[in-house]
């Protein structure tokens, strides 16, 4: 019971001085429009974006049982709030992607966070492409529609070698001023375009190790995006190497914030840090 009361404590000093940076609730019902043909002819979007894709990871140790990381991700947004609507299928016009590349810190058997990065969307015309190795994995192709600066925070929880534990949710905290949206995508419920306002996003996955990767996502992204010259990329096979680099799959969520101010990184980081806090007193009560 003292352990609910503190978690409780914590949690709410987090949400309090979120609050105070002026953080606003998840955005429900705002309006995407795949093609970018305006409000009008967009997709009520109850709460996410339905995200799934692969990253790689590179650790850098720095002593006393912490490490460095970078971070490089494609990933294929299909639909939204897991509704079966494809957007391919539903709107002619090709698909949504998205790449991630981002650094950070985090202690071995312990939690990370991110430091910095950026997410950058696309609209690509052409179907199918997504995987391929047009671009970086078919990731980059078309007409880049959004960019959110990653802000200090967020991460998740990491065993001894430093990969994500299994099935882990591994979140990001992301900005957009104006601007960094393309007009005719993203909207409000009142058809406010949203390209006009500043944007804070979060993006929630469930992250797990991918033991072998394909031949092709080695090449496209650990060699060719990520720039890494080892196993893999210099004409040895590739396999991951625990506490160095491996490869993640995740799937997940993509989310906007109801109020257009964004909250000061540090209040996001206090709030990351509640976050893997119970999720860490949880395993721990569990295997109690």
């Amino acid at each position: 019971m003292k352990f609910f009361k503190k978690l409780i404590c914590a949690t709410a000093v987090a949400l309090s001085t979120a609050g105070a940076a002026h953080a606003g609730p998840v955005l429900n019902n705002w309006v995407f429009n795949p093609t970018g043909g305006g409000f009008a002819g967009g997709q009520v979007i109850n709460e996410y974006l339905d995200v799934n894709g692969n990253a790689f990871i590179q650790l850098t140790s720095t002593g006393n049982g912490n490490f460095s990381f970078k971070e490089t991700a494609v990933f294929n947004i299909t639909q939204a709030d897991s509704n079966g609507k494809l957007f391919p299928q539903t709107y002619a016009g090709g698909n949504i992607t998205a790449t991630f590349e981002a650094v950070g810190t985090g202690t071995f058997g312990g939690a990370f966070s991110f430091t910095g990065g950026t997410i950058k969307m696309y609209q690509n015309p052409t179907n199918g492409q997504y995987g391929s190795t047009a671009g970086h994995f078919g990731a980059d192709l078309g007409n880049q529609i959004a960019t959110f600066n990653v802000l200090v925070g967020g991460g998740g929880l990491v065993d001894a070698n430093g990969s994500p534990v299994n099935n882990g949710q591994v979140s990001v905290f992301a900005s957009a001023e104006p601007g960094m949206l393309d007009s005719g995508y993203f909207f409000r419920s009142n058809g406010v375009d949203l390209s006009k306002e500043s944007v804070l996003s979060f993006a929630f996955t469930n992250a797990n190790t991918v033991g072998r990767p394909s031949s092709r996502l080695v090449s496209e992204v650990a060699c060719q995006f990520a720039g890494f010259n080892g196993a893999g990329c210099n004409g040895t096979s590739y396999r991951n190497r625990p506490g160095q680099y491996f490869f993640i799959g995740g799937n997940g969520q993509f989310k906007l914030a109801e109020n257009g101010e964004v909250p000061e990184p540090g209040s996001l980081a206090l709030f990351g840090i509640a976050m893997l806090g119970a999720g860490i007193a949880v395993r721990r009560r569990t295997k109690a």
